[in-house]
């Protein structure tokens, strides 16, 4: 079964509009990993506009303490600063992302070729026993073999398009077969397969049942606006659900 992994961003988000401790994003995370979610994910940009440092060793000492078994999953662009969070918060998971300091959110996944030697750099900095290395990935089935070669375990296949084609059921099926491709290409090259952003409950169940060896997916805008309506704990049982369905 695909797994979930709930991004903290936008609630850390929320409470850095003021300067008060709340919402706690770490008793989130608790309740997130208490209604069956396999993992947390972060992504501490160098403006601190949503989790900070503080958040990824916090929600790490969390699944340390208490959800054995469960991951934290870190994402980031490879520099210094990151090197340094990840080094001190031991994820089991590093989502290379190639966002410059100042995006909005991350919307395009690496170019392997062109970027392959800063890849291999960082990957090979980055590597630890037990840590998995994932780097986000466009739905282009001819890059999958380029990203292989670089060493990392898996790709982040980028479903941004896939979720922006929500009201048309022709734009959805085109985004849907560039995914279903770019997995089989991944899978093809011995990669493991993620996917995220701009995944709703309907979103996921359709990705999964359409490209069931998906391993996981990391989902936080649209989970947690529906956190509003129906809480968390169900929120996070709605979209179990979806990556539990069968096509």
């Amino acid at each position: 079964m695909t797994k979930l992994s709930v991004n903290m961003n936008v609630p850390a988000l929320l409470r850095n509009r003021r300067d008060q401790p709340w919402p706690d994003v770490a008793d989130l995370g608790r309740q997130a990993l208490a209604a069956g979610a396999f993992g947390l994910t972060v992504h501490p940009r160098p403006d601190e506009r949503h989790t900070r440092p503080s958040d990824v060793y916090a929600l790490g000492a969390l699944i340390a303490e208490a959800f054995a078994g469960r991951e934290l999953n870190v994402e980031g662009y490879p520099d210094a600063r990151f090197l340094e969070i990840v080094n001190a918060a031991a994820p089991h998971q590093v989502t290379l992302v190639p966002d410059a300091p100042d995006q909005a959110t991350s919307d395009h996944g690496w170019d392997f070729v062109k970027d392959r030697a800063l890849l291999a750099e960082w990957i090979e900095k980055l590597r630890a026993p037990g840590r998995r290395i994932a780097v986000f990935a466009d739905a282009e089935a001819e890059q999958m073999a380029a990203a292989a070669e670089i060493g990392v375990d898996r790709v982040e296949l980028y479903t941004g398009p896939y979720g922006a084609a929500h009201s048309s059921s022709d734009a959805r099926e085109r985004e849907l077969s560039r995914l279903a491709d770019a997995a089989q290409a991944a899978r093809a090259a011995g990669l493991g397969v993620n996917a995220g952003h701009d995944l709703t409950v309907l979103g996921t169940q359709q990705l999964v049942q359409r490209i069931p060896e998906i391993d996981e997916v990391s989902i936080g805008h649209a989970l947690f606006c529906d956190t509003l309506t129906y809480g968390l704990r169900e929120t996070v049982k709605r979209y179990l659900a979806a990556c539990a369905a069968k096509s």
